[in-house]
């Protein structure tokens, strides 16, 4: 927890106020039992009622201030966590942004969200409490038991005794919950996962009738979680009634030895009143302990987690210094693998290997291969989403790691597999690469991805409300959608990654002939599993395995690569694949 105290470093006066009002509160909480003391031993014992309701009136001020002190406590506890929390989700969240694919496979998009919110909400909560109670509760333990000292010094002994005895119970349950805190934490990643694969694949759950499959596989994580939270819950309640039990046991060894005192003449009524009163003080802000000790461990087991993520480092690193986009390049070459290889997670297992190809300026590269051919991981290691493990890619000219990640993404328009849109309008979809686009480059844009059609029947057009993930359109629509994004910032090249799957083959037609038309001097990269889509591009990577089949055009490469004939002739018709 301490790594993330710099978080706190602009609410260093919160941080100073917050528990210096609640000292005060404590200080004055500490008084009022001697002042009931004066008033039995003075006000009762002689029956003078003027001296009881003044003494009263002054139990009364000390308790508004009081109030008053641990309300300007509050506020500035309150502003400090919620302003801990707020920075410390912005570091996470920028921090996530600048991961690579890498680390976020390996975290898991579900435990990020968990770690974000519920671990964020878990560490507020910490700061709230220690500024609150982490000054007040020893305070009032120790300050408690100096004034009993000085009440009385033998019968303080019995306060020396029951502390220690106090402090092992907690440091026996806690030693015992945290690591089940922590795994609380994982097992809720696990109903997160269940939750969002769910929510995200609901159609395929009702299209195969999974419903009451996936009710079970909930209810299982579900109830794993509730059996761990019930085992961590069944430890931690056995800090209240240890901590009663020692302290009403330390009060009942007061009032005996203290009723003895009084018999004696050692001690006053007042006094066993006052001591009885600290230690009362002593088990109420040892029950507060008990619940901070809960708070704590939650804490801790989110901070490991927060931490975790704070401290992984993204495979991609950044250049020390931005090459220039127009760095001078006389070779007609703008892409080019050298031996490149790749696996993920730096498994032995190569996902791709031994790739060498160059792609020229303004040629349209058709990709294709089976299932697991590793196509999307070749055009994936271009902008740099993943780092090839071993060889070199340039652009330019310029190795890409010589690029600054920014200056590298923006040769790019980039349309994954899935199609995304983001909630908001849809002009502002379309700005996602240029902010100050007109609407004529916009519509240009939707003209080329054969959006235009539909979006004209929009009643509202570029202002009409995208829902989230564009739910309000269909797949084939936001498909073109993401291409004409990808255009609308006059990308350099652009990655077209199997985006026209849901676009029948005359609409795709259409689309590549315009891409051609309008986009001639951007270099196109054509990801599909079609051969129709690819079989007039400029050039073809076939891949096999993770591995280069075959390069050339649609003709070279069915006379010389029997993968890509195979592909074509189980697609089309011989007339169709040689015409």
């Amino acid at each position: 927890m301490f790594k993330l105290i710099p978080y706190l470093k602009d609410f260093k006066k919160e941080c100073f106020l917050g528990p210096l009002f609640k000292l005060l509160e404590a200080i004055l909480e500490l008084i009022v039992p001697l002042v009931m003391a004066k008033i039995i031993d003075i006000g009762v014992k002689s029956y003078d009622t003027s001296y009881i309701i003044k003494m009263g009136i002054l139990i009364i001020i000390l308790g508004i201030v009081g109030l008053g002190s641990a309300l300007v406590c509050q506020y500035f506890a309150a502003k400090a966590s919620q302003g801990f929390g707020t920075k410390l989700r912005n570091e996470l969240f920028r921090h996530i942004n600048s991961l690579s694919h890498s680390e976020i496979d390996n975290i898991g998009t579900p435990s990020l969200i968990t770690r974000i919110i519920n671990d964020v909400n878990q560490l507020q909560v910490a700061v709230a409490m220690a500024i609150r109670l982490g000054v007040r509760a020893p305070f009032i333990i120790l300050g408690s038991a100096i004034m009993a000292m000085f009440i009385n010094l033998k019968l303080s002994l019995i306060f020396f005794l029951s502390i220690p005895l106090i402090v092992l119970t907690l440091y026996l349950v806690m030693g015992k919950s945290i690591p089940l805190y922590r795994v609380i934490q994982k097992k809720l990643d696990k109903i997160s996962l269940i939750t969002r694969e769910n929510l995200e694949g609901v159609r395929v759950v009702r299209a195969f009738s999974k419903q009451e499959v996936e009710k079970d596989r909930f209810n299982i994580a579900a109830l794993d979680h509730s059996n761990t939270a019930i085992k961590v819950g069944k430890l931690s309640s056995l800090l209240n009634p240890l901590t009663f039990m020692i302290m009403n046991f330390s009060i009942a060894f007061i009032v005996w030895f203290g009723g003895i005192g009084v018999n004696n003449g050692n001690f006053t009524q007042g006094e066993i009143i006052a001591f009885v009163n600290y230690m009362t003080q002593i088990l109420l802000t040892l029950i507060v302990v008990a619940n901070l000790v809960i708070i704590f461990t939650k804490a801790s087991a989110s901070a490991t987690r927060v931490n975790e993520v704070l401290d992984t480092k993204s495979s991609i690193k950044e250049a020390s210094s931005s090459t220039k986009v127009q760095a001078t390049n006389n070779s007609s070459k703008i892409i080019e693998f050298k031996n490149v290889s790749f696996s993920y997670n730096n498994s032995k297992q190569y996902s791709l290997e031994n790739i060498s190809l160059s792609i020229n300026k303004g040629e349209t590269i058709g990709i294709i291969g089976g299932t697991g051919a590793g196509k999307s991981t070749l055009v994936n290691l271009i902008p740099r989403f993943y780092e090839s493990t071993e060889g070199e890619i340039f652009i330019n000219g310029e190795n890409i790691k010589n690029y600054s990640i920014k200056d590298l993404r923006n040769l790019f328009g980039i349309v994954p597999q899935k199609a995304v849109l983001f909630t908001g309008s849809l002009r502002e979809n379309m700005k996602w690469a240029n902010k100050n686009a007109s609407d004529e480059e916009i519509l240009m844009a939707l003209d080329i991805a054969q959006c235009s059609d539909f979006v004209s029947n929009l009643k509202d057009g570029l202002d009409t409300s995208v829902l989230q993930g564009g739910k309000n359109f269909s797949g084939g629509q936001k498909q073109r959608l993401t291409i004409a994004r990808a255009l609308v910032g006059s990308p350099k090249i652009i990655i077209l990654d199997d985006s026209s799957s849901a676009l029948d083959f005359a609409t795709d037609l259409k689309l590549r002939q315009a891409l051609n038309t309008h986009a001639k001097e951007i270099t196109t990269i054509i990801v599909s599993q079609r051969a129709s889509s690819i079989k007039n591009s400029d050039k073809i990577v076939v891949l096999d395995d993770g591995k280069l089949a075959g390069i050339g055009t649609h003709e070279e490469l069915l006379e010389n690569s029997e993968v890509y004939k195979e592909i074509c002739l189980s697609q089309l018709t011989r007339e169709e694949a040689y015409n």
